[in-house]
């Protein structure tokens, strides 16, 4: 599976920290090292499904689009959209 396919159309911005820095995610690889690292401590159902799909994006099972939105919905969810 190329890296090509896992790149996102669109980036989701996303706030590190205490909202001081943003970071742009580009990719499936990036979403979930922002899940596992910059997520707040309460961790809706959403994190746990955005967590499943981004890793299935970057093993090829998931489709990048899909892994895009699910990741969108869980940052929109923990407060952490830009």
């Amino acid at each position: 599976m190329s890296m090509r396919r896992d790149f996102w159309d669109q980036p989701v911005e996303v706030i590190v920290g205490d909202g001081d820095h943003l970071k742009s995610i580009r990719n499936s690889r990036d979403a979930l090292a922002y899940l596992m690292t910059c997520w707040p401590r309460e961790k809706a159902a959403s994190f746990a499904t955005a967590k499943k799909i981004c890793t299935d994006a970057v093993h090829g099972r998931a489709d990048a689009a899909a892994a895009a939105l699910a990741f969108k919905v869980a940052a929109e969810e923990a407060g952490v959209l830009r």
